[in-house]
């Protein structure tokens, strides 16, 4: 393959619109459309962009017990996700076979294999024959997420050959998490990816720590949020701006080296595709002095165990 050590990339930082699953897939759908146009071979989305990031609780005192407000907006939010067995992102495969492109997408998914009425933070991979390899379910819902979001489990924490590179990838929060991190890095990841719902305070400083940890390219992508990017018809619309701040998430998406020095430093308030090209060879470079699986790790002192089953309620031996 020509240039096999080289990577185009493109960080999508847009907004959702906003509990619209079927229009908040357009959007993605002409980025990802853009980014083939550019010659990227791989677009990244942020955190829970399909449908969008569970912005009310923190606006309508989501942690409430039992009130008719906060149930009608969780019940719209489950009507909006997005449940892979039924086919929800088959156009998003068509599409990346088509542009011969991969894809990481943060979705709210709504899984058949856990009942089919709770939701999960994933992060889907689709490889560039259109194929879904890995859908990663958030570990640790973080603070008021836990209100409306499931725990995941360790089935998606797998990484994924993209020309020369092994790329692997995170949701939000878990991305400060060690373990999970060590995972990834124990199966050869040296493009890692950082999905997250917006703002340059996630994105600033735990970027450019992985990267010089991992001694890896690391990608942090955000989407953007601000007031005005509620619609209108929005369940509880006036109590929901009434709260809301002028801006949610003001994008900060980012690429750092393998040194930990910005190729990207965060973009604010942007909303389309940032562009750049990586070249694999700087990470041989810098695993030089430092490779944390291979010669810098003693797994004859520290050892992970890492338990990648699909959790479930039940196991049916018919």
């Amino acid at each position: 393959m020509k240039n096999n050590h080289l990577l185009k990339v493109a960080l999508a930082q847009i907004s959702p619109v906003w509990f619209k699953k079927k229009a908040t897939l357009l959007k993605i759908k002409n980025s990802i459309s853009e980014a083939a146009k550019n010659h990227a071979e791989l677009i990244i989305f942020g955190e829970g962009l399909l449908p969008g990031y569970p912005f009310w609780l923190a606006l309508t005192n989501g942690a409430a017990w039992n009130t008719k407000m906060n149930k009608e907006l969780h019940a719209h939010y489950i009507n909006n996700s997005v449940t892979i067995e039924n086919g929800d992102l088959n156009e998003l495969c068509t599409l990346a076979k088509k542009h011969q492109i991969a894809i990481y997408l943060g979705i709210i998914e709504c899984p058949k294999d856990r009942g089919g009425h709770s939701l999960y933070a994933s992060l889907v991979y689709i490889n560039s024959l259109g194929s879904i390899q890995s859908v990663h379910r958030k570990l640790q819902p973080t603070y008021d997420e836990r209100l409306t979001w499931s725990p995941g489990d360790g089935h998606g924490l797998k990484v994924h050959p993209l020309k020369k590179f092994t790329v692997g990838g995170l949701n939000c929060w878990e991305n400060w998490m060690p373990l999970p991190r060590a995972s990834l890095y124990a199966q050869g990841e040296d493009l890692h990816i950082a999905v997250w719902p917006g703002s340059d305070h996630n994105t600033k400083d735990i970027t450019r720590f992985i990267a010089k940890e991992s001694r890896s390219f690391v990608i942090s992508v955000s989407s953007l949020m601000t007031k005005e990017d509620f619609p209108s018809d929005t369940h509880y619309f006036k109590e929901i701006v009434a709260n809301s701040p002028d801006i949610l998430a003001n994008g900060g998406s980012c690429i750092a080296g393998p040194d930990g020095e910005w190729l990207v430093a965060p973009v604010l308030l942007k909303e389309g595709n940032i562009y750049h090209t990586l070249d694999f060879n700087r990470v041989l470079e810098e695993r030089q002095n430092f490779d944390p699986a291979g010669h810098y790790s003693r797994p004859d002192v520290t050892k992970l165990i890492v338990n990648r089953e699909r959790q479930s309620t039940t196991d049916f031996k018919d």
